[in-house]
């Protein structure tokens, strides 16, 4: 679909009974163009005889971050304070971003809920990710701000040494951005947040969405304390070390320092716990069950996206109704795919892929 199009189904998506005349108003076309726009998707099938009926199918909704992601690894071991000869890569990235594009590889239908700017890398963020799949029809362009983008530099080992965040743009989505697409957002399966959102709107998106599941998504150390004093109203939360210890107080050296700060997300009303533990595997637990899965080997091409694919192997798991000990397995089975492509998000990422990278290469510790 193009952007126009994308544009009109968001409008029609608000209200099916909207005219002609008022899209041409609001995206200041004429109405003719509308005519046209329209009828071609009519026959592309994505919208239904009168009254502009789209056809839906079941969706996971996503809200969080998009971005253009600039990832530089050198050559040789990376040397502080100086130029090193390397590789730069550019690819699509946001945390929200990457966990619908890895879904909607995993074949999961996805609704994308985010902002960018009225630029080029805006147009190809909204462009690439309707390509690949992702429903992006209800993402807000915005003028006068940059689309975000997220630099980080790799190590030899092509772990990230730094990144820097050019994220300004999200504080320009409000909680009024979540009431307008509400119902849309809470006809999903599950819906993901993650902590690129300001503290207001994850605090709105909790109290609107009541009794609908929730998966958070912590990011980053001072991010996730964005959603600390609300973490209960979470079904699930992908913590890594740091963030963990941020956001309980505990430090965790111990398998006895995992437990006690599993235990006190899930004392504030959290169902499945997964603290990420690096080079050493992931811990779970949803207060019956827990343990540590590692992975015995791993092919790490990039690893900047692995904690994405992990979550969005979380959700599918989730949905597919796996145990807990099955739901981690399963995710670290897709960090292993992510991890082995120099993209943020593998091209081969896949349910028949994620299985054969687990062929004996992970543990139950």
């Amino acid at each position: 679909m193009t952007a126009r199009e994308l544009e009109i189904i968001a409008i029609i998506k608000r209200d099916p009974l909207v005219s002609q005349q008022e899209i041409a108003d609001e995206l200041r076309i004429t109405r003719s163009s509308v005519a046209v726009h329209i009828t071609n998707l009519i026959r592309k099938g994505i919208i239904k005889g009168k009254g502009y009926v789209i056809e839906e199918k079941e969706y996971v909704s996503v809200v969080g971050g998009a971005n253009v992601d600039i990832s530089g690894v050198p050559f040789k071991g990376l040397i502080g304070k100086d130029s090193n000869p390397g590789i730069v890569h550019t690819s699509l990235g946001g945390v929200g971003r990457n966990i619908a594009e890895n879904l909607v590889r995993l074949g999961v239908n996805t609704k994308l809920f985010s902002i960018v700017g009225d630029d080029l890398a805006g147009e190809r963020l909204l462009t690439e990710s309707a390509t690949i799949g992702i429903d992006v029809s209800h993402v807000r362009k915005l003028g006068n701000h940059g689309t975000g983008t997220y630099l980080s530099i790799l190590d030899e080992h092509k772990d990230m040494t730094v990144a820097i965040s050019y994220l300004d743009i999200f504080h320009q989505l409000k909680p009024e951005y979540l009431k307008l697409n509400r119902k849309i957002i809470e006809k999903g399966l599950l819906t993901v947040f993650d902590t690129n959102l300001d503290e207001e709107v994850l605090r709105y998106g909790v109290s609107a969405l009541k009794g609908h599941m929730k998966f958070l998504d912590t990011v980053s150390v001072t991010k996730a304390m964005r959603a600390r004093d609300i973490i209960g109203e979470f079904h699930t939360v992908k913590p890594n070390r740091l963030e963990a210890e941020a956001l309980t107080g505990i430090t965790i050296f111990t398998r006895e320092d995992m437990e006690r700060s599993a235990s006190w997300f899930l004392d504030k009303g959290v169902k499945n716990v997964f603290i990420s533990l690096g080079k050493d595997g992931v811990y779970y637990s949803d207060g019956r069950e827990k343990g540590v899965v590692k992975a015995k080997a791993a092919k790490v091409v990039n690893a900047t996206g692995a904690g994405d694919a992990f979550h969005s192997g979380l959700v599918y798991a989730e949905l597919m109704g796996y145990g807990i000990r099955e739901k981690t397995i399963f995710s670290t089975g897709a960090s292993l795919v992510s991890m082995a492509s120099k993209d943020t998000i593998s091209k081969e990422m896949s349910v028949e892929m994620i299985n054969q990278a687990l062929e004996e290469n992970y543990e139950d510790l």
